[in-house]
Parts: C-alpha cells; sequence; structure tokens
C-alpha cells in the first residue's frame, strides 16, 4: 500500500540558498546603516558650524550697529567676544570633516570659517562648494 501525500516525511528547515539570501540582506542592511551613520555625523559637523557662523554674524552685526563709524574690514575676534552669548573667552571654533580646527573669519560679512587661527584672513572652508545650502556658511 502506498502512503498518501499527507502523511509523507517532509523535511523542516532552511536551505543553503535562504540563508545565504538572509545573510545578503543582513550585510546590505547593516552596509546602509554604517553609511547613513556617517553623512548624520557630517550633517552634525556642519550643523554645528553653521550655528557657530550664525552666532558671530549677530555678534558682528551688532558691534556694527553699536559702533557705526567702525569699518568692517577693521574688527577682530577680540572686538566681538563681548558681543558673543555667555561671554566666553574665545571665539567659537568649529572642526571640519577631517577633524581640523576650524574658526571664523570676522572681517568680512558674512563671516566664513578658515583655518588660519587670527580670524582675519583666510581662505574659505567650505566642502559643500555653495553658499546657499546654509552649510558651513551663513550664506550670502
Amino acid at each position: 500500500m502506498k502512503a498518501s501525500p499527507s502523511t509523507r516525511f517532509q523535511a523542516r528547515g532552511f536551505t543553503l540558498i535562504e540563508m545565504s539570501i538572509v545573510i545578503f540582506v543582513l550585510l546590505a542592511l547593516m552596509t546602509s546603516g554604517f553609511y547613513v551613520s556617517n553623512v548624520v555625523g557630517q550633517w552634525k559637523l556642519a550643523r554645528d558650524a553653521s550655528e557657530n557662523l550664525r552666532t558671530v554674524y549677530v555678534a558682528q552685526r551688532t558691534y556694527l550697529a553699536d559702533n557705526p563709524t567702525v569699518p568692517l574690514t577693521s574688527l577682530t575676534p577680540a572686538l566681538l567676544l563681548p558681543y558673543l552669548p555667555n561671554n566666553p573667552a574665545t571665539m567659537p571654533t568649529s572642526k571640519s570633516l577631517d577633524s581640523a580646527t576650524l574658526y571664523p573669519r570676522v572681517n568680512v560679512s558674512p563671516p566664513y570659517l578658515t583655518t588660519n587661527t587670527s580670524g582675519i584672513d583666510g581662505t574659505r572652508y567650505d566642502p559643500s562648494k555653495t553658499t546657499t545650502d546654509s552649510q558651513w556658511d551663513v550664506g550670502e
């Protein structure tokens, strides 16, 4: 007598192909998660830099409103310190994508970040290459 299909022994478990697909999907999710966490870290650096520049910009505008005869090009970080919130001892700094310290250039409007410590010269640091994205710069 032949066994009916319902009484036959059926193997249970995962095949090698099913396990490979699951491992591949997990690896893809982990890779995308690491990529997203790196992008979020870069976004946080840019946001912090923008906030610092906006603070310096407000201090710059307030100083110039109180001293209308002083030309913008003669501003120094020492002149703006009393106009920054919470009376810091130094100008706020930011970190670049490669962890270098960035300083705001204060004698231009709007201020921008540079690697020069003086705060009155240096080339613009802006890895986004645009002044309209509100990251790494106040915008023009």
